[in-house]
């Protein structure tokens, strides 16, 4: 998965934070939905503007700064 045609970090937008593109949802905002026990299928009932392939992005995005900082230190 290629995270970045779906993640974009603007300093104009949520503070610089990295956001799905075409909304102002933050890979936060989706890795705490799913932490706090939501499912794929019911975060995309909710937010029309997502889909599997926009949250896999995210957790893929997680897992890139998690495997990045464990190499830096």
């Amino acid at each position: 998965m290629n995270y970045q045609d779906y993640i974009e970090i603007r300093a104009d937008k949520r503070f610089g934070r990295p956001t799905i593109k075409g909304t102002r949802i933050t890979v936060y905002d989706v890795l705490n939905w799913l932490s706090n026990g939501m499912t794929k299928a019911e975060i995309i009932a909710d937010f029309e503007e997502l889909n599997e392939d926009r949250i896999n992005a995210c957790l893929a995005f997680a897992a890139d700064k998690e495997h990045k900082l464990r190499i830096a230190s």
